[in-house]
């Protein structure tokens, strides 16, 4: 039997909508009390398969007799013990924990994991789960991030992260109650993940406007409908105020179903990702307690992002000498030089490679100025009616208690000034980095950001 695709409580009617677009999964439970009907929903995915339940010790002590209690009440047979994990570990998204849970999910024929999860966990499952082909169900704890509902899960191995593909979840039980309650931190970094839905979209826009990657709008309208309307009430989000969590959970789960839609991150991510890959990627947090989380990068990173687009949105770009411009792009050996230069060893050759993809040279390169300049008044209306300033996105962070300065997450601003030009070299996506770089623009667009007189300049500390 199909399940409804969701509960009719308030916010499901958009829920409901962007269903349809999904083609991974097909159920979302979203709702007080819906903890209860765990057992139900996946009684009514997966039949008669038992269900190995994946949390760590953080998880499992906020709902793991819950969701037992609620798979008992509805028959559904346990394959074996749960797996918990240790808290600390599964907090970042290394391949050894895929392995521990595929693993044991492959010793189970027929198991279906039932993870009880928060972001990087629920990765873990996802990827250990499309592995073996089979399908998940996961139990959401915090409202903290938008990959709940996401195709591919953003996982690291031998220190590269990137976002591997596997299928979404079948099925979602995101429990009001449950989140409502979630630790101030966790709804904290859920606010700043969404953040940089604002300069994500700009990001989009530019690389729509340039023929890169076109927009698909029922993709955009999923995340940017719903992100901004949370973003305006950074403080009902601090307060917990059930109005607005409920809210920020929504928003999240649609910014994953436009991921799952489009088989592809790019309607939720840009370059202020960028800036929090590269940090998680050279390991930068691991050692606090709690470790770093991903939203609290990706806040500073919308910032950042915010701070560029401010630069590029001033620029001349009439006057950009593309004959200058074409005689400096890097040759191969070059371009190496500097990326080997700029990033860690232990994921430099990857950068290279990631580099070298989208660097222009010749006539591809003239052609692509060219196309900006065409395209530059177009991009700047729409980006100005998208964007908004990073006083402003730092305020908006401030006021949700996420941090809102790079040396709030221990980076100090040399680091910080050098991650601009690395964080542009680890992926291939077309951000408001790369349109400065292919205009030769990037270098005095940092240098301006960083003079006295410049953004960071005038917040040389929040």
């Amino acid at each position: 039997m199909t399940p409804d695709p969701v509960t009719t409580d308030r916010p499901a009617s958009r829920i409901e909508r962007a269903l349809r677009t999904a083609d991974e999964t097909r159920v979302i439970e979203l709702g007080s009390g819906a903890i209860r009907r765990t057992g139900r929903v996946f009684a009514d995915l997966f039949d008669s398969s038992p269900a190995l339940v994946v949390a760590d010790e953080n998880t499992f002590a906020r709902a793991g007799e819950a969701v037992l209690a609620s798979l008992r009440e509805a028959g559904v047979p346990l394959a074996a013990d749960p797996l918990v994990l240790p808290g600390r570990p599964t907090l970042y998204g290394d391949y050894t924990n895929v392995t521990i849970v595929r693993e044991r999910l492959a010793a189970l024929p027929g198991a279906v994991a039932c993870s009880i999860a928060a972001g990087t966990l629920n990765d873990i499952t996802k990827l250990a789960s499309g592995e073996l082909g089979r399908p998940y169900l996961n139990v959401c704890t915090a409202p903290s991030v938008d990959g709940y509902s996401a195709f591919g899960a953003a996982i690291a191995i031998d220190g590269f992260k990137i976002t591997r593909s596997c299928p979404a979840p079948e099925g979602l039980v995101a429990d009001l109650d449950l989140l409502r309650t979630a630790p101030q931190r966790l709804t904290a970094t859920g606010f700043g993940d969404l953040s940089e839905k604002i300069p994500a979209g700009a990001d989009w826009i530019l690389a729509d406007e340039l023929g890169v990657e076109p927009i698909d709008p029922v993709a955009w309208s999923l995340v940017q409908d719903s992100a901004r309307e949370v973003l305006l009430r950074p403080e009902a989000v601090a307060a917990a105020d059930p109005d607005a969590i409920e809210a920020l959970s929504e928003a999240l789960l649609l910014s994953g179903l436009a991921m799952q839609a489009t088989k592809s991150s790019r309607p939720a991510s840009g370059a202020g990702h960028q800036f929090s890959h590269l940090w998680e990627m050279e390991g930068h947090g691991l050692d606090l307690e709690p470790p770093l989380s991903h939203g609290f990068k990706v806040g500073i990173g919308s910032i950042a992002s915010c701070a560029l687009w401010e630069v590029a949105l001033a620029l001349d770009v009439a006057a950009i000498d593309a004959d200058e411009v074409v005689s400096r792009a890097p040759a191969p050996a070059e371009l190496e030089r500097r990326v080997r230069r700029a990033v860690s060893p232990a994921f430099a050759d990857e950068a290279v490679v990631a580099s070298e993809r989208k660097q222009l040279r010749g006539t591809a390169l003239r052609e692509r100025l060219e196309r900006i300049r065409r395209a530059w008044p177009t991009i700047v209306a729409r980006a100005r009616e998208q964007l908004v300033g990073p006083a402003r996105m730092m305020e908006l962070l401030r006021a949700a208690g996420t941090p809102h300065h790079p040396v709030l997450i221990g980076i100090d601003m040399e680091r910080f000034r050098a991650s601009h030009h690395a964080a542009r070299m680890i992926r291939t996506r077309y951000t408001i980095l790369d349109v400065l770089a292919d205009l030769g623009a990037l270098d005095d667009a940092i240098d301006r950001l960083f003079a006295p007189d410049g953004f960071w300049g005038r917040h040389p500390e929040p």
